[in-house]
Parts: C-alpha cells; structure tokens; sequence
C-alpha cells in the first residue's frame, strides 16, 4: 500500500460520505444496492462496476468516445428521483476496441466485426488465477465476458437523441481468452465497413482522431488517445500498454482482411485505461462539463 494512503481510515459501505464525488470498484455481486445509495445521497459515482453500464438512463462513457451521453444524468435523475447520479466505464476489453472503433465508424460506417482478445491475468482481478491454470497455458473462456464486448460499443457509440440512445447497427462476434500477461489486454479485430476504404485512408482518421479531453487537455487525458504504429509485430503487450501513461490505446498491424475489410491489432492497458484510470477521466470530464462544480 502507498504509504500516503496507509494512514486514511477505511468505511464501512453504510457510511455517511461529505463529498459531492465517489469512485466505486467494487464487486459486481455487491456494488448495485451501494452505489444506488451514494446516487439518492446526491453523490456522483464513477463505477468501474457492471451493474449499471447498460440501463439506458445511466452513461456509459469514454470521454473521448461519446461525451454527449452525459446528457443521460439529467434523465437518469429526472426518472429515478436521485439527487446524485451513476456515470460507469466499460469493460477493460471493451474500451480499446471502442475507441478505435469511434473515427472508423465516423468515417467509413461499420456494419459487422469480428474480434479475439488476448486479456491478461490482471483482469481478473486479486488472487486471480492461479499458477497452475495461468503458466504455459491460454484460458479460451471468460465468464460473462463475451456478451459485454458485443453489446457494450454499440451503445457508447450510439446516437443520443432527446433522452435515450439509439445504439449503432453493426454487429459483433467475440471472443475472449485469458492469457499469461500481467498487464494489457490485446485484441485481433476485422471489420466490415460500409464505405470504401483504402488502408491509408484508415490509419490517416485513426491516427488524427482527437476528443473533448484533449482539447480540454484534461489532467489525465493522452495527448495522443489513439497512437498508431507501422511495426509489423506491433503493438506487444509489455513494450506498449504504458503509453500515454497507461492511457493511450496503441493501434497496430491496420491492413486489409480477405474476409471483412479491415483488420488491425489494438491495445490497453486494462487497469488504467481500462479501469481506474477511465473513472478518473470520466470525473475529469464531468468538472469541466459544470456537474461537479
């Protein structure tokens, strides 16, 4: 434990909190009826939790995917009678297929994709799995996995419009192994667009793509979300899941699938960008948008 942490004192859940925000990480099996308690007590909750991500009142945000979804807590209170609010991230394996899917989407459409993660041993949490199922061996199952990295990117880029979304069209194959790396989940996509593309063209939207965190050039943001490289045999998993401080989404390997259209190699760090490091930027995002005063 941090030293400068060490000394704060530890809550119970059921406590009396004085601040207007609060982070949540914890287990899906107990966070619901914790964080609905912050939101009635009028705190904003940034959870890293699965409970809340798909009711169609709550954002679920990559601040530099779908900012406007913000506009969700003003329903989201409007219905439930909360003086707070429940922001969520995404999956750790959700979040780099979206935010490279985002100036795709935006400029060629996509109408199907295919993707295979390599997701490493941190994802599943402490103690995780244990040696003798993680060495020299790949897991080609994740419980509950599969289903939320083919539901959720529709819904972060969907279109909001008056107080719901209408999630994007396309749709996605998954699947998701469990592999012996600490950090950085990796994943092999292949699209289908729906315009024309050249590989050129592609690499050229992906690598300008910029958000409202860079431009707001908010503390925690990459100044580059989306960093493209020509290796062929990268981006790896230990050499490029700490850019941008853990925050960027590294993209690699962009060429034409015989199949689909397109395939490329992208990936995150899940534990920053993919988890605590994504809430942080979502509370980043909602001072500046005036929800935290």
């Amino acid at each position: 434990m941090p030293t400068e942490l060490a000394d704060m004192p530890v809550l119970g859940s059921d406590a009396e909190l004085d601040t207007p925000l609060v982070f949540s990480a914890l287990p899906s099996n107990v966070a619901g009826p914790i964080e609905e308690r912050l939101a009635q007590a009028g705190h904003i909750v940034c959870s890293n939790a699965s409970n809340y991500r798909m009711q169609p009142d709550v954002p679920l945000l990559i601040p530099e995917v779908n900012p406007e979804h913000l506009a969700l807590i003003d329903v989201q209170r409007k219905q439930r009678g909360w003086a707070g609010a429940i922001v969520t991230n995404p999956n750790c394996t959700s979040t780099p297929v979206t935010m490279a899917f985002r100036p795709i989407l935006d400029a060629f459409g996509i109408s199907k994709a295919i993707i295979v993660s390599m997701q490493a041993l941190s994802g599943a949490g402490y103690p995780g799995v244990s040696s003798y199922d993680a060495g020299d061996n790949v897991i080609p199952y994740i419980g509950g996995e599969e289903p939320k990295v083919e539901q959720e990117p529709q819904k972060m880029l969907g279109r909001l419009e008056g107080e719901q979304i209408l999630p994007a069209s396309f749709v996605t194959s998954a699947h998701c192994n469990r592999v012996p790396v600490l950090e950085g989940h990796l994943e092999c996509v292949s699209v289908a667009l729906e315009r024309p593309a050249s590989v050129d063209e592609v690499i050229s939207v992906v690598r300008q793509f910029r958000g409202q965190p860079q431009e707001r050039q908010l503390p925690s943001a990459p100044p580059e979300p989306l960093i493209v490289r020509h290796e062929n045999d990268r981006p790896q998993s230990r050499r490029d899941r700490d850019a941008g401080h853990g925050m960027a989404t590294v993209v690699g390997r962009i060429r034409p699938c015989p199949i689909l259209n397109l395939r490329f190699v992208v990936l995150a760090h899940n534990t920053i960008r993919g988890a605590a490091g994504g809430s942080v930027l979502n509370a980043e995002l909602m001072v500046s948008e005036g929800y935290l005063g």
